[in-house]
């Protein structure tokens, strides 16, 4: 088998056939990290370091592992200079998916079949530069070409929406691009800039905030907002999902300790965080939202990373020690059968504890996509063929790039829906599955489960 061809990821003629199926659907992504200001502006990009490697900390991390400066990474070497870097090396990432998605985005946006490597990097950068002053290689259109129905950003609650809304008064964009409710910098009371980010929640609704009661009802103020600009779901990145039934006086405590600038206790960041996450569910559960918990990130872990960098620069780790069931079960049972609920995966060995909440709980609570360091061609196999033997695929969530650079959209998504058809196919080629059924199942998975779950009833 050839780099990439037709047969790329799928080892059956059913998965094969399958995948035919699927290819063309369009792409509904419902969490990402797009510059929305960026997809507004609409300018062509400058090069390929750009639109590839300038945000993503995939690109950085293989960097690093194969021992390339930081000048070459987030320093202050120009794109050339960081894009001739990484071509010298590049042959030596074989075998990590980022290999593979960057020789993606070449072939289906650029229709470069080079590989990168040191004899291609400067025709690559050439030819990819003229490409990208075209007009067809500007943010919007990028997006239609890889046929995207419906993408949905990561945002603040203090975030004035702005750009979505001028997004949306462009007829051809209307409802395509949704914000996306993400509070962690308010639940994060644990974090030196906690109060920083207070006293500018309190600015964003033009009220103080002296109490844990003033601070949700800043948060609802800002969530009522995000719902009349097409919000359709939160989101919350957390490494424990901390969310014991805890009473307000409690919370409150920890609150004021925190804001007088004392030293909180775990026990009181634990009742805080449990309060808040408590506290969103039943706002996503009054508006019908989609409840998204990102759960295991370990931040920060490389202190030379995070205090020369910042952070989102690839000094991040999972943990598989981390408890699940016990701080979170309060919640999942609070709004049992009410709250439609996402549970997205960063630690292989959380698949089992997932799935088996995900069926517990049955239909509301669903699997998400493998998630950051799990989102590999090996992860997804894994988690589908999981998914199938514990829990029911039909429910679920279907994929998300997860990305911050538009090109990775079209392939993260094809390389999942390569995936898709191969599980299934080897599983009507072993007999388990009917192939009607297959095909039933890969087309639902690829674009309207999505569609259904997160009510984009409007495209």
């Amino acid at each position: 088998m050839t780099f990439l061809n037709s047969e790329y990821l799928l080892s059956n003629t059913t998965a094969m056939q399958l995948y035919d199926k699927i290819k063309d659907l369009p792409i509904i992504d419902a969490h990402n990290h797009a510059d929305i200001k960026e997809i507004y502006e609409n300018k062509n990009y400058d090069d390929i370091w750009h639109v590839e490697c300038a945000t993503d900390h995939y690109v950085w991390e293989v960097l690093r592992k194969r021992g390339v400066d930081e000048k070459y990474i987030t320093g202050n070497a120009s794109n050339y200079e960081k894009w001739m870097e990484l071509s010298h090396i590049f042959d030596e990432t074989v075998g990590n998916p980022v290999y593979e998605w960057v020789h993606l985005d070449l072939r289906r946006r650029f229709s470069i079949y080079d590989r990168i490597n040191a004899e291609t990097g400067q025709q690559i950068w050439d030819k990819t530069k003229e490409l990208l002053a075209k007009n067809q290689m500007r943010p919007r259109n990028l997006l239609k070409a890889m046929n995207i129905h419906v993408m949905c950003t990561t945002d603040d609650p203090i975030d004035s929406l702005e750009y979505h809304q001028k997004l949306n008064d462009i007829p051809e964009m209307t409802n395509m691009i949704r914000p996306t409710f993400r509070p962690d910098k308010a639940m994060n009371i644990f974090k030196p800039d906690w109060k920083k980010y207070i006293n500018k929640l309190a600015k964003r609704v033009n009220s103080d905030i002296l109490s844990i009661e003033d601070l949700v009802d800043a948060l609802q103020q800002t969530h009522d907002f995000f719902a009349e600009h097409g919000c359709h779901a939160s989101d919350h990145g957390v490494e424990t999902p901390y969310a014991y039934n805890t009473s307000e006086k409690t919370a409150n405590d920890a609150f004021q300790t925190a804001i007088k600038d004392k030293k909180i206790t775990k026990k009181q960041e634990i009742a805080f965080c449990s309060y808040i996450l408590n506290k969103l569910a039943e706002m996503d559960m009054k508006k019908g939202w989609v409840f998204q918990l990102h759960i295991g990130a370990v931040r920060d872990v490389r202190d030379s990373i995070s205090n020369n960098i910042g952070a989102d620069a690839g000094g991040d780790i999972s943990n598989h020690t981390t408890d699940i069931v016990t701080p979170l079960k309060d919640l999942l049972n609070n709004v049992d059968n009410s709250l439609e609920i996402i549970l997205y995966c960063l630690e292989p060995h959380h698949q089992a504890t997932l799935a088996t909440l995900s069926r517990a709980f049955g239909e509301k609570v669903s699997l998400g996509s493998v998630w950051w360091l799990n989102d590999t061609p090996v992860g997804m196999k894994r988690q589908l063929e999981y998914i199938c033997s514990v829990d029911v695929l039909m429910n679920f969530a279907g994929m998300v790039s997860d990305s911050r650079k538009i090109l990775s959209y079209g392939s993260r998504t094809e390389m999942f829906r390569r995936v898709l058809a191969d599980v299934i196919g080897k599983m009507v080629e072993q007999g388990q599955i009917p192939l009607d059924l297959a095909e039933k199942t890969v087309t639902y998975l690829s674009y309207k489960r999505q569609k259904e779950l997160f009510n984009f009833c409007d495209i």
